[in-house]
């Protein structure tokens, strides 16, 4: 199979899943807060009260992730995409027709099974298919445009809920989202690189000589034996502490307002861990594909350590305050680039949507745990100062988990464990 034009289509692969993966997260899942205070004050709901729907959206991402990876591996990647974003978006328009809070609990359930076809598995899953080299970077990327999509659909939902109200932004967003994703995912994503008459972005540099390339890239570890291995909960774990970690970033303004602090102050900071988030998700793209999965994750974890010993030690100086929270992005880039990368290097290829949906169980437990944990600990203590120290230590942690992983691949080779 040759190259048909001097453009590989992985790069317009990744184009059209950047702005499928962005518009998921960034037009959905992160201008879901907007929209709390206004329908609270409309509807005379409690604002914890209507909050649970994130916590039911989190339990049933968690239910669904492993059939999600099973589905995504089976089924034509176009279809699973073009039913995830009608489920999600639909879904969040049919919020602007709920009069009751039982509405949002109903429809979070839809809301969630799509996002785990959008936000959760189909970035790592179609980047792992298309990229054998420049993989991180293609992660980094992906990234990258959904922290910019973000950026750009908060102030645009503002001022629809503004202008137009709640309700129908709710349905704008929606619609628009399903209007834009569903062409893109038929028209611009295939079923594999075979499918479409090319080989994966440099296969033929990874595997020269190989004469089956489909085979080549199921190489790896069966979803049978990754099940039984330390590596895969050593993962999970990782999954878990590094999406535990990167929730506190929702925490980050309350705290510095708590340290004196106005909320302008906290605004620009913010803005400066988006960027963080931006740039962060490029380097470590960049540093999964010069130096690996696991001394990138070792550097992301010791970044975090460093961030976090700024934020506790730097009183009142705004210049390290700025610069910890920018570095502090780099755990949330981590979740994105990192988890999936550290995937594929211990597992490969060969089972590796059904893997990473499984160990990504990790992040969802953490979506249900970790937010209000750390608001408990805030309204006992009036202070976030024990919670920072929790979260040097979940770094350390981390770093052990990966050491244990790639120890048990070592020993799950050594069997002859990763086969074809």
């Amino acid at each position: 199979m040759k190259q048909r034009s001097k453009i590989h289509y992985a790069w317009w692969t990744l184009v059209a899943l950047s702005i499928i993966v962005g518009i998921g997260k960034g037009a959905l899942n992160n201008t879901a807060g907007l929209f709390l205070t206004s329908i609270t004050e409309d509807l005379g709901i409690g604002m914890g009260q209507l909050s649970l729907y994130f916590s039911v959206s989190a339990v049933v991402t968690m239910v669904f992730l492993p059939v999600g990876g099973k589905l995504m591996a089976k089924y034509d990647t176009r279809f699973i995409l073009s039913i995830g974003i009608l489920l999600q978006a639909g879904a969040f328009a049919l919020f602007g027709l709920m009069s009751s809070v039982w509405g949002w609990y109903i429809l979070a359930v839809p809301l969630a099974m799509g996002g785990v076809f959008i936000t959760v598995i189909a970035g790592p899953v179609i980047i792992n298919q298309w990229f054998k080299k420049s993989n991180g970077l293609a992660l980094g990327v992906l990234s990258a445009v959904g922290g910019g999509v973000g950026a750009i659909a908060q102030p645009i939902t503002a001022g629809l809920i503004d202008g137009f109200g709640w309700r129908s932004a709710y349905i704008i967003i929606g619609v628009a989202s399903i209007l834009i994703v569903v062409p893109i995912a038929m028209l611009l994503i295939k079923r594999s690189p075979q499918a479409h008459g090319v080989q994966s972005y440099g296969a033929d540099e990874v595997a020269t000589g190989q004469e089956n390339q489909q085979a080549t890239e199921e190489i790896g570890i069966s979803m049978a034996v990754a099940k039984k291995s330390t590596a895969l909960y050593a993962l999970m774990l990782f999954f878990f502490l590094i999406t535990s970690i990167a929730s506190f970033s929702m925490h980050i303004p309350t705290y510095l307002t708590n340290q004196g602090f106005d909320i302008t102050f906290a605004g620009n900071v913010m803005g400066t861990y988006m960027l963080g988030i931006l740039f962060g998700s490029l380097l470590l793209g960049y540093l999964v594909d010069k130096i690996g999965s696991k001394y990138t994750a070792i550097f992301a974890m010791g970044s975090g350590v460093v961030a976090i010993s700024m934020l506790l030690f730097s009183g009142s100086n705004t210049a390290i305050i700025t610069f910890a929270v920018g570095l502090f992005g780099l755990i949330s880039s981590s979740i994105g680039i990192v988890a999936p990368a550290l995937t594929s290097t211990i597992f490969g290829k060969k089972a590796y949507s059904q893997i990473y949906s499984t160990a990504s169980l990790g992040l969802a437990i953490s979506s249900i745990v970790a937010l209000p944990a750390y608001g408990f600990v805030y309204d006992a203590t009036g202070s976030y100062i024990s919670v920072l120290y929790a979260l040097i230590v979940m770094l350390v942690i981390n770093i052990g988990c990966v050491f244990i992983a790639f120890n048990d691949k070592k020993k799950m080779v050594e069997k002859g464990f990763w086969t074809e």
